[in-house]
């Protein structure tokens, strides 16, 4: 049945072509942006998934930018620090040197003294953007490593942490806390130092450590170091020490004890004698090998390298700490070059899997909403010439009605 009211054939035509009009539409858009998920309403899932990609992936060019600036901050710290290590080195050679009495010791004072300036140079100038890791100003610090997002959508910061050392001269200040110091060879230090040093002759050396744990400023923190063959014994200042009540001197003399019965050398015994002056510490060398006993005191204060204020080749009487106490500064200098560059190199592996993973992230992204321009280059073609076909299919239905007329003819 014909009508001139309704026209089935152009209706069905009409929506037909709207459809092709819509979907050639979106290929265009899809064209012109390069993207299949441009906004929510294309595939809202899709949309907001890639959303929370590309925060992602900015978040992790910031921590990229960081990872950087923490990696030059850290080489400036290591090179520093080896540099601080090689002049050490360089000044223990000269209190080598000023073991011999024939030396001039004046001069080579004189050239320790230019290498504790320069030291004092390098720790000062080892700062990168006004950060310096090895003066003591800051005791560590956190460099922006990654961002973390669990399953739930929660997101959290990580950091790689970066500790400091004190390289300063810091504040050393004297207390005084060896009451005392004699061996089988003679005394070697003076009574009231912060400094002991006395050998133990092989099979029957005796010598004694006398602490005074009741001079003034003594405070929790400080450290009373031994050194003993080649070994070491460190024992720290607690509050207990100290608290009212206590025998300073017997606390301190017992906790050093502890620490050097726990090197366990062969041959060696330390007891505690207390019938004549608290706080005394006797030694006995019962081994074939003869060994030589430094002690050094160090405020809580004072720097890794404090102990370079002690270092005076012209004092005989202290030539055998000196040369113990450089040991140990070079010790401290090594181990900071070697800490710092164990963290340069986790800090560049880092940014080095950051820059990959923000790669494919991207690549991640790209799979969800990019367009497939070959896809959409052959689909636009199909779409204009369907798009021309359903027009001429509208123009054929929009003349049914007319052709009604030749019935009245």
């Amino acid at each position: 049945m014909s009508s001139i009211l309704t026209n089935t054939s152009a209706m069905v035509a009409l929506q037909t072509l709207k459809g092709i009009n819509s979907n050639l539409s979106k290929t265009q858009g899809e064209i012109s942006t390069g993207k299949s998920v441009g906004t929510a309403k294309d595939n809202a899932a899709v949309w907001a998934i890639s959303k929370v990609m590309e925060a992602d992936v900015k978040g992790f060019q910031g921590i990229s930018d960081s990872l950087s600036l923490g990696e030059s901050t850290v080489a400036v710290a290591r090179q520093a620090s080896e540099t601080v290590t090689d002049l050490l080195t360089k000044m223990q050679a000269k209190i080598v040197s000023a073991q011999d009495e024939n030396q001039d010791r004046s001069k080579i004072q004189t050239d320790v003294d230019a290498l504790k300036a320069q030291i004092a140079s390098v720790v000062s100038s080892a700062q990168f953007n006004g950060l310096n890791l090895i003066d003591g100003s800051k005791a560590s610090t956190n460099i922006l490593s990654s961002l973390d997002r669990t399953l739930g959508g929660d997101v959290s910061a990580a950091y790689i942490s970066v500790a400091g050392v004190d390289f300063s001269a810091g504040s050393y200040t004297a207390r005084s806390v060896f009451a005392t110091g004699s061996g089988a060879s003679g005394a070697l230090s003076t009574a009231g130092a912060d400094t002991t040093a006395f050998s133990l002759g092989a099979t029957t050396g005796a010598g004694a450590i006398v602490v005074d744990g009741t001079v003034a400023g003594l405070a929790a923190g400080d450290s009373i170091s031994v050194n003993i063959g080649n070994q070491s014994a460190t024992y720290t200042v607690t509050e207990d020490d100290l608290r009212a009540g206590v025998d300073k001197s017997e606390s301190i003399a017992f906790g050093l004890k502890n620490a050097i019965d726990a090197l366990g050398i062969s041959g060696l015994t330390v007891t505690y004698d207390d019938t004549t002056t608290t706080g005394t510490l006797n030694l006995s060398n019962t081994s074939a090998n003869a060994l030589t006993v430094t002690g050094q005191y160090k405020n809580a204060d004072s720097g890794d390298l404090s102990l370079l204020a002690t270092i005076d080749v012209t004092d005989d009487s202290t030539l055998a700490a000196q040369l113990t106490n450089i040991e140990k500064m070079i010790d401290s200098a090594t181990t900071a070059a070697a800490n710092f560059g164990s963290v340069e190199s986790r800090l560049e592996t880092q940014a080095d899997f950051v820059s990959k993973l923000t790669d494919a992230m991207k690549t991640g992204i790209g799979a969800l909403v990019d367009a497939d321009m070959e896809e959409a280059s052959a689909r636009l073609q199909a779409l204009q010439t369907q798009q021309q076909l359903g027009i001429q299919s509208l123009s054929i239905a929009n003349q049914q009605p007319q052709n009604i007329l030749s019935l009245f003819k």
